[in-house]
């Protein structure tokens, strides 16, 4: 019985470490799967249908860090940063829904812990987009003027 109960909790936990590790990637595997499926449908056979879809996602990933790395409007990096972290939340959402009603949590008590983890995970997504993104550097500073 102690065995089961301290395996479940190790598989929560990681389970919980799986989603916020791999939050940020919602919006490439989204693009992925839908430009995969796009192209096996039209006739790109199984390989090529996971090659164009490798090949979406890896740019989905890679354009949406050079563009919050490089605009510096704040409307724009936000809308950026939304981009990826919407998707995220919502995969958190459900997640963590999932996990309630596995738990045999109410329908009140299901709706909001989800919640709270569609916001953790869709901070979480967002924190690691401009992260990987790279550091800021400062434009106008005090310091940036050295002679």
């Amino acid at each position: 019985m102690f065995l089961s109960a301290l395996l479940s909790v190790v598989g929560l936990g990681f389970l919980c470490w799986l989603l916020f590790s791999l939050a940020v990637y919602a919006l490439p595997f989204f693009v992925a799967v839908t430009v995969g499926y796009y192209a096996f449908e039209n006739g790109a056979g199984p390989i090529g249908a996971i090659a164009v879809a490798l090949f979406a996602g890896a740019v989905a990933l890679i354009l949406g860090q050079v563009a919050f790395a490089t605009i510096r409007s704040p409307t724009i990096r936000l809308a950026i940063g939304a981009l990826y972290a919407l998707p995220a939340g919502l995969a958190g959402f459900h997640a963590v829904k999932g996990l309630s009603e596995t738990g045999g949590a109410g329908e009140t008590w299901t709706l909001i812990f989800a919640s709270i983890g569609a916001i953790i995970v869709g901070a979480t997504a967002w924190v690691r987009i401009a992260s990987l993104a790279g550091p800021e550097t400062q434009s106008g500073g005090v310091n940036s003027h050295h002679a």
